[in-house]
């Protein structure tokens, strides 16, 4: 597991807004936050530190954040700051601009100048979510004075480089549990690399990112393209290669030099494997016959999908159904003793 969480349930009632306004400042820039509920705040976050980089998903009632000239002065840790808006609605002023956010919606800052966020007056007790991601200047591979020229606009996170960090950002909470400690510093470079590619996409500036920053968040982007399409029985290297304008020996290059030893074939039929092994542990589904779950995730001929799956976990797919359904059974027997 890596992240540490708070939720506001466990401090008393009359300090959960300071303590969660402390919390909230380890995170970001120091600024002044203020909310109608704060005699009774609501709130949960993790968060994650990816070496340098922290991201911390969040959901909390409405508040509201003032960055002022006073607050630069007295810290600035030099950092970039990225919002990702998942749910509900804000206003945000910076660098002389000023917009409306609603879901899938981004914003970038910058600690050393002042900002303001705004709350609509009509959203009640509405929970915002969202992701937030701070990061030092330093690791952005592109100029200060290009990105300026992202700072304070409204960017899209619904398409392209900016849905697949979207998704990536998201799916770090949901994966959370399940990381390790050892893991965090590789994800934060991930974070960076994908930053950096998106900024220059809307940059057009791609030109601006080393050779290896452009090779990692392609190889990134790949791997997106594979999990996203498990499902479909031609999903090989050629067809991969085409969706990404690369030639087929340049995939098995960035390949191995991602993960030495690993081939792009063993990769899919790894994925697709653990794909059904979920599918077969999992209870809502256990009326669902193995071969429909093994052409769900590609693998199409029957034989062919035992003979892996038996391969890579010592034991049938139908075993393997057993297996879990009897473990299931026996502990659901031993907690009603």
């Amino acid at each position: 597991m890596i992240g540490t969480v708070f939720r506001s349930d466990d401090v008393p009632r009359e300090h959960r807004f300071e303590y969660w306004c402390e919390l909230m400042h380890q995170a970001i820039a120091p600024s002044r936050m203020s909310s109608q509920f704060a005699d009774d705040f609501w709130a949960r976050q993790r968060l994650l530190e990816l070496g340098p980089v922290l991201v911390w998903p969040t959901s909390h009632l409405p508040t509201g954040f003032r960055r002022t000239e006073r607050l630069v002065r007295q810290s600035d840790p030099e950092m970039y700051h990225l919002s990702l808006v998942l749910g509900g609605g804000l206003g945000f002023e910076h660098v002389g601009r000023a917009e409306a956010y609603g879901p899938s919606d981004v914003w970038v800052s910058d600690t050393s100048r002042p900002y303001e966020v705004h709350v609509p007056a009509d959203l009640g007790r509405q929970v915002l979510t969202g992701v937030g991601v701070d990061f030092p200047k330093a690791l952005l591979p592109l100029p200060p004075a290009r990105v300026q020229q992202l700072l304070g606009r409204r960017l899209s996170g619904r398409e392209g480089v900016g849905a697949l960090l979207t998704g990536f950002l998201t799916g770090l909470e949901q994966q959370a549990d399940a990381l390790q400690p050892s893991d965090a510093p590789r994800l934060g470079t991930v974070v960076i690399d994908m930053l950096s590619a998106w900024f220059a996409q809307v940059l057009e500036a791609e030109d601006a990112l080393t050779p290896e920053t452009r090779r990692r968040a392609l190889t990134t982007r790949i791997r997106a393209f594979i999990r996203q399409n498990l499902h479909d029985p031609a999903l090989a290297p050629p067809v991969i290669a085409a969706a990404h304008y690369i030639s087929v020996s340049y995939l098995h290059r960035i390949f191995q030099e991602d993960t030495p030893g690993e081939t792009v074939g063993a990769w899919i039929r790894t994925q697709r494997l653990e794909g059904a092994r979920r599918d077969l542990a999992d209870p809502n589904l256990s009326s669902t016959p193995v071969r429909t779950i093994g052409m769900r995730w590609g693998l199409v001929r029957a034989p062919d999908f035992t003979r892996a799956f038996r391969s890579a976990y010592g034991v049938s797919p139908m075993e393997y159904r057993v297996r879990v359904q009897e473990r299931t059974r026996g502990e659901g027997t031993a907690e009603s003793q």
